[in-house]
């Protein structure tokens, strides 16, 4: 219950603002308020419940019942469990971890084109990735594309040495790695060896009709109107596409348009189509980053209140 050294117990202090206290026969938990007491008595006996179930159990999971303390009723985590993607080439369940994932990913199951907007760290990338992977092993599609705008964060990668595919794979990297973690590295290698993984610039998305596949078009913040225009209209038949983006990190030139926020406006009624909105609470990394996205969050609100 309170794993070693009480780490458990430190995660559970640290998302909700209390202090636990072990003793011989149970926790004392203090707090400022008393929801926070409340919350912090609903985790543990999640946590107790679990262990006696014999279910697995993992810091992961502590974080994500601390995380998620407010809506344990009403989506339960076994109802995420239920909701399973995949399994990893260690065999590790992958499964949305918080309502806000849940969402995004029923929204994948139901629609041909998926928008995703969020902080880093929300499975933006990683859930798409997985649905992907799930939709190749059930012979769903033949092919898994991925495509990002070439837009450097700040650095220039042009003069990179190499052929073009060893300029594109720095940009490709995240994906490239969720793949193997998904795949295991020799079936993720001769997949892409044989064309049925395919990484490119979204430039080069022009001209083509993309069939039975799953296409994945990442950091599409950094798309204008136009590209992200031909990025929709080469949906074929039997392919599905899903647009990830975090419209706080643009990384366009001054002066272009956003081609994510863009679509947003445009689409927005359009049938076949879903947009789901992740947020901080849906960050599932090392809980510093779910603090570090907050602290940007209310910095930026104050910034643009005090600029209107």
């Amino acid at each position: 219950m309170c794993g070693s050294l009480n780490r458990r117990l430190a995660i559970i202090e640290d998302a909700l603002g209390v202090e636990i206290k072990p003793f011989e026969d149970g926790l004392i938990i203090r707090a400022s308020q008393q929801d926070q007491i409340e919350q912090a008595q609903e985790v543990i006996n999640r946590i107790i419940d679990m262990i006696n179930k014999g279910q697995d159990l993992n810091d992961h999971l502590v974080v994500w019942l601390s995380q998620n303390s407010e809506s344990l009723s009403a989506v339960p985590y076994e109802a995420l469990k239920q909701n399973s993607i995949c399994v990893t080439a260690k065999g590790r369940q992958v499964i949305p971890r918080t309502p806000g994932q849940l969402e995004y990913v029923n929204a994948m199951r139901r629609s041909l084109i998926t928008f995703a907007t969020g902080p880093a760290g929300t499975g933006k990338t990683y859930l798409a990735v997985a649905m992907a992977v799930n939709a190749f092993r059930n012979r769903e599609v033949e092919r898994i594309i991925l495509t990002r705008p070439a837009v450097e964060a700040g650095e220039n990668l042009g003069f990179l040495p190499g052929d073009l595919q060893s300029k594109i794979d720095p940009y490709m990297r995240p994906l490239y790695d969720s793949l193997q973690e998904l795949m295991g590295l020799e079936i993720y290698l001769r997949n892409l060896e044989r064309g049925i993984i395919e990484a490119s610039p979204l430039a080069y998305m022009r001209g083509r009709t993309l069939s039975n596949a799953w296409i994945i078009l990442d950091e599409a913040q950094n798309t204008t109107p136009e590209q992200m225009k031909m990025f929709l209209t080469r949906l074929g038949e039997n392919s599905r596409a899903v647009v990830t983006g975090d419209i706080t990190q643009i990384d366009l030139p001054p002066g272009r348009r956003c081609g994510l926020i863009h679509a947003r406006k445009v689409l927005h009624r359009v049938p076949g189509l879903s947009f789901v909105d992740l947020k901080e609470k849906d960050v599932v990394r090392n809980p510093l980053v779910q603090r570090i996205v907050a602290a940007y969050e209310s910095y930026e609100s104050v910034e643009t209140k005090k600029n209107q």
